[in-house]
């Protein structure tokens, strides 16, 4: 723990096994330091979360999903919580008004929606508005974080430290299930040892393969090559000038483009056609596909990445 503590900048860390146990661990701690330290009348917390948000797959987190594949048939649902647009910062100053507001939960991209990268200086704002209000910015950096946006963090791009950061995924390299939340003593003291936590919870192995990884991280460069060949990706994409791109969007190598096609399976048979050519790439909502590379990727496998992706176009005009 005292390595991760201070790998980040916390005080304590809280480890969990999956993405979604690590949010559901942020929001009881949210709740339990607005009626502690707060002091929101017992049961009226909330929680502002932004619509097209992703944060797993569980009862209260699908509680406040705007995407119906994700909520349907699956009620009733968890209250207590308020959403707003992303990349709103004048829906969030207006929600912020209410006093039992405990915490904003946000991605700071939002990765499952398509790569959604909000204005530069939303991030930054919206912690200051938090501040203003007395309510917790929490960062959901599952897919956006350890290096993946060109920073080891993506709210590293705007030098936000969020007051609860949930980190996951590739934590362990993706060779284990670990995830972790960090908070300073304010918060994570509102819950007492014993109160919460799971029997795999900070197991030793998954530890550490978790330091094994932030070691990697650190020594091998891997934001600063996320965000060098990120910006390759782009700029290869850019020149194929595809009439079937109608844009391209992303930091470091959590990239996305949206497929201009009157078929509405394009983006499924384009992902298709470029795992038969030897490139995975996973389409989202519909129209969206995202490229999240490893991040060891050279310049030139970006490149033949790339030439992939323009043989693979050529087939949407068939």
């Amino acid at each position: 723990t005292k390595y991760i503590t201070e790998y980040f900048g916390y005080q304590k860390v809280l480890p969990m096994n999956t993405g979604v146990e690590a949010v559901e661990t942020a929001i009881k701690l949210c709740r339990r330091w607005g009626y502690q330290r707060k002091g929101i009348t017992e049961n009226e917390a909330k929680i502002i979360v932004c619509s097209g948000n992703f944060h797993g797959r569980t009862t209260t987190v699908i509680s406040f999903s705007t995407d119906p594949s994700s909520y349907n048939d699956y009620g009733p649902f968890m209250p207590g919580f308020i959403v707003i647009p992303y990349n709103d910062l004048n829906a969030l100053s207006e929600a912020l008004k209410d006093n039992t507001v405990a915490g904003f939960l946000v991605e700071p991209i939002q990765g499952e929606a398509g790569v959604v990268v909000p204005d530069q200086g939303y991030l930054s704002s919206a912690k200051k508005y938090c501040e203003a209000a007395n309510v917790l910015f929490i960062a959901d950096e599952i897919q956006t974080g350890l290096a993946r946006t060109g920073r080891m963090l993506a709210c590293d791009h705007e030098n936000v430290h969020a007051d609860i950061l949930i980190i996951g995924k590739a934590l362990s390299g993706g060779t284990i299930p670990v995830s972790a939340v960090l908070a300073d003593d304010e918060i994570m003291l509102t819950i007492k040892p014993g109160e919460h936590g799971s029997t795999y919870g900070g197991n030793p192995l998954a530890c550490k393969v978790a330091i094994t990884a932030l070691q990697v991280l650190k020594d091998e460069k891997m934001a600063e090559n996320a965000e060098q060949m990120g910006r390759l990706l782009r700029e290869e994409l850019e020149k194929l000038q595809s009439p079937y791109i109608k844009a391209i969007r992303g930091k470091g190598l959590l990239n996305a483009i949206i497929i201009r096609h009157s078929n509405p399976e394009a983006s499924w048979e384009l992902c298709l056609e470029m795992m038969n050519r030897g490139l995975l790439a996973k389409p989202t909502h519909g129209d969206k596909i995202r490229f999240a590379p490893p991040l060891t990727i050279t310049a030139e496998q970006v490149k033949e990445a790339v030439q992939i992706i323009s043989e693979s176009l050529k087939t949407l005009a068939d």
